[in-house]
């Protein structure tokens, strides 16, 4: 019998298959011309199921300091996402009575989308950001950061330092450490006895009824539900009093957390939404099973749409060179002769090439010199931004296409 890998959390080996996505190259691993001449390295993408604590996780199969060390995504290339942020940060200072005393720790802090906000209103900041390039727009910013991957070293020493947070703030990283145990011990360190932790992470709950199979990528080693995400931090310590469903990332959590003994009330919602996922069968380890062979019939309702196309003459090129657009048109087979090109505002892609389809990626005027039949909205969690953006494609005859949770075209 083949070894099993050991669940990141509990330790408990993993036996069941959420879904297998085969293999895929790195999200973020765009390619230039010169390159399109080289191989490439496909890497397995097969998700599994803790059976124990119900954790869906990957293997670590590439290590984070080759994924995050030099990085192509900058927060601020989404202007919703800016905005998403500075309401957050103008709801979190009067909440818990955050001033010129207190201190902020972000972490992967990314270009200082966030972190700006807390700096105008005069709290101080820290930024703590892997990727050495990004860190440096948020510097230019004058975001004081740390070019360091976070986890209990660094919270010791920061701690050692006096230098112990009010206030942390992940957005979008508790998913991407395969290190789990260590980033929420080193955040148990880091937080002072009265102070707050929020995260805010991809629902589990969202991705697996509305099929979002295509935020499964290298970059994000878990996939985290309430239920989880409750087991893993009362392990070190840490209580989850608050939570709140969003709308960004095709529907995500923030959750709100302290110490164990900490001053903060629970509040109804924890329970509710604890209820909701029971109800839903995220205690069932039936529901995570059962889930690729939904993945298997997207797939193939994608591909029937894009065949159909390419037959009746139609042309299609795509929006959003994001990680999951890599996922879904490398899960999926999609080439150049049914996505032409792939348009993306960010100048970070344009002129590349996407990893493993070596679809083209151009600037998004250049949709309008083609007049494609259909745009694929492939970044569909930003659809209603990229709509509002491309409305006058309308006038050329051009048709919004998203691809999840499943092929809608839309009038």
């Amino acid at each position: 019998m083949a070894d099993h890998a050991a669940c990141r959390f509990c330790s408990e080996p993993l036996r069941h298959t959420f879904v297998d996505l085969e293999t895929s190259p790195l999200a973020n691993s765009f390619l230039t011309e010169a390159e399109l001449r080289q191989g490439e390295t496909f890497l397995p993408l097969h998700a599994y199921v803790c059976e124990r604590c119900f954790l869906v996780q990957l293997e670590e199969i590439e290590a984070p300091e080759q994924i995050f060390s030099d990085y192509v995504y900058f927060s601020s290339v989404s202007e919703s996402w800016v905005r998403h942020a500075q309401a957050y940060v103008e709801a979190t200072i009067p909440r818990f009575g955050l001033g010129g005393e207190s201190t902020v720790v972000e972490i992967a802090s990314n270009d200082g989308y966030l972190l700006q906000w807390f700096v105008q209103a005069g709290v101080p900041v820290l930024g703590i950001e892997p990727a050495a390039n990004v860190a440096k727009v948020a510097e230019e910013r004058g975001i004081p950061s740390l070019v360091e991957f976070f986890g209990s070293e660094t919270a010791t020493r920061l701690a050692g330092e006096g230098r112990q947070a009010d206030l942390i703030v992940g957005n979008n990283v508790l998913a991407h450490v395969p290190g789990l145990n260590d980033f929420v011990e080193g955040m148990r360190i880091l937080l002072v006895p009265g102070g707050v932790i929020t995260m805010e992470f991809p629902h589990l709950l969202r991705l697996i009824q509305e099929t979002q199979f295509d935020t499964i990528y290298h970059e994000h080693y878990s996939y985290l539900s309430l239920l989880a995400v409750e087991q893993v931090f009362g392990a070190h310590g840490l209580r989850l009093f608050d939570v709140e469903e969003l709308r960004s990332h095709g529907g995500s959590l923030r959750i709100y957390a302290c110490h164990a003994e900490g001053p903060h009330e629970t509040t109804e919602r924890i329970a509710e939404l604890r209820e909701r996922e029971d109800a839903a069968g995220l205690m069932q380890l039936e529901t995570y099973t059962s889930f690729g062979e939904r993945v298997r019939a997207l797939k193939r309702e994608v591909l029937a749409f894009l065949v159909a196309a390419r037959e009746a003459g139609k042309t299609v090129v795509g929006y959003g060179a994001a990680a999951k657009g890599v996922t879904l048109v490398n899960y999926c087979g999609i080439r150049k002769d049914l996505v032409e090109y792939v348009a993306d505002l960010s100048e970070h892609k344009q002129g590349l090439f996407m990893p493993g389809s070596r679809i083209p990626v151009y600037p998004p005027e250049r949709i309008s010199g083609t007049a494609p039949d259909y745009l694929l909205i492939l970044a569909w969690n930003l659809k209603d931004e990229i709509m509002a953006q491309m409305a006058h494609v309308r006038d050329l005859g051009t048709r919004f296409v998203t691809p999840v949770p499943h092929i809608e075209v839309h009038e």
